[in-house]
């Protein structure tokens, strides 16, 4: 049953985004714009800053803000300490950025800056998308993969129904600006399952090279995410996300793109049509 969100007194205050220079913190904030609502772009560098090692940076980053966008990677053990914060603050709305293979996978650490969010955070939504299209374009290793021309990953047969990172903001600035929200879960897929191989497929022909998927196994994709600049804390949760997929624990669609704005998310084909990839791989 959806919680109908009460109305605040903090309608016109700004929304704080935590990453906001970030690959969905900076297009939550474009989305808020577009809404009329201002956002207040935190980061640990830029004019608002907020860093997870300093709390000395968290009551000023929060004070007086209508609504907090959070995500989950890079959070880690600081979160209840900061939503403690957050109430404090009298900020009226929290929503998470999770991920949605998290739940289906059963991990417990990955799960725990959503547990902590439903126990601690006033007016909570959380969002769990799957792939992002935009990874090909804007995630280090496989940008790189792309432009040496194979894509060589764990994901085997493995069928992901990516979703555009616009659509992932759109619903964030949506949820974060509308009542009928709180204690809501959104899972948010693109409308179609593509394989790796499908997906480089079409970026290859949307950018006239050649670009081919290379199905590899767990030790060999661990090792080529170290031999393009990984870590090996990097390298091993990546192969494990592929090993989800490669079990198809992403094979299938989610709905909450239409829940929230009402109509279909856009396609993988759509991302690539707008001109994110453009001959020999340059980005926009």
């Amino acid at each position: 049953m959806r919680t109908t969100g009460s109305a605040s007194a903090r309608e016109d205050a700004p929304i704080l985004v935590l990453g906001g220079t970030g690959r969905t913190g900076r297009r939550v904030a474009d989305h808020l714009g577009r809404r009329g609502r201002r956002a207040r772009v935190a980061s640990r560098s830029g004019p608002v800053r907020f860093d997870w090692d300093d709390p000395g940076t968290w009551g000023p980053a929060l004070a007086g803000v209508g609504g907090v966008y959070l995500m989950s990677a890079g959070a880690g053990e600081a979160v209840p300490a900061f939503l403690d914060v957050v109430r404090a603050s009298g900020a009226p709305r929290v929503v998470l950025l999770s991920a949605r293979a998290w739940e289906r996978a059963g991990d417990g650490d990955l799960l725990a800056v959503e547990r902590w969010v439903r126990e601690h955070a006033p007016g909570w939504t959380i969002l769990r998308p799957t792939w992002f299209a935009q990874n090909f374009d804007e995630e280090p290793f496989l940008r790189d993969m792309v432009a040496t021309g194979t894509v060589t990953l764990s994901a085997g047969n493995g069928l992901v129904p990516f979703v555009d990172v616009e659509d992932v903001a759109e619903v964030a600035a949506a949820v974060l600006t509308e009542p009928g929200h709180v204690g809501r879960v959104y899972e948010l897929s693109g409308p179609r399952l593509l394989g790796f191989g499908d997906a480089v497929g079409e970026l290859a022909r949307a950018r006239g090279r050649s670009v081919r998927y290379d199905p590899v196994s767990s030790r060999r994709c661990a090792a080529r995410l170290r031999e393009i600049g990984c870590s090996a804390e990097v390298a091993a949760f990546v192969d494990r996300m592929l090993g989800w997929v490669a079990a198809g624990a992403e094979a299938h669609l989610s709905d909450g793109v239409h829940q929230v704005l009402g109509r279909q998310p856009r396609d993988f084909g759509e991302y690539l049509r707008r001109g994110r990839c453009l001959p020999g791989g340059r980005t926009q």
